[in-house]
């Protein structure tokens, strides 16, 4: 999986990145997760994830489990629209790089952009 968050403001980085920190320590020893890698643009609001989970199950139960589920909680007023992808790999094709998941998180957002074209069009 793979995801871009932006916030709408800077000044909500800071929260942004202590309640990342406790999502960061909890996905450590989550139940099913393989690994997790973060790239945060602070200046910019930008932040992106990757990591890879035995299943959609386990992440699913990552997101929900608290302290993540509270962050995304507080700050979803505090957010742009997200993109997040999913997709299945064989664990021998691990890791995957920021290269291959940013190709798939911009054809994700481009798709999602076309579509609210075709309906407002």
């Amino acid at each position: 999986m793979a995801s871009r968050f932006e916030l709408r403001s800077l000044k909500d980085v800071p929260r942004f990145l202590v309640l990342s920190m406790s999502s960061w320590r909890q996905v450590k020893t989550a139940p099913g997760a393989c690994g997790a890698s973060l790239i945060a643009h602070p200046l910019r609001g930008v932040f992106y994830t990757l990591s890879a989970w035995q299943d959609r199950a386990a992440l699913s139960a990552y997101a929900r489990t608290d302290p993540h589920g509270d962050a995304m909680r507080a700050m979803r007023p505090k957010m742009r629209p997200s993109t997040f992808v999913f997709w299945e790999t064989d664990a021998e094709h691990l890791p995957i790089t920021w290269d291959e998941a940013k190709r798939r998180l911009t054809e994700k957002s481009q798709a999602e952009a076309a579509d609210r074209d075709d309906r407002t069009a």
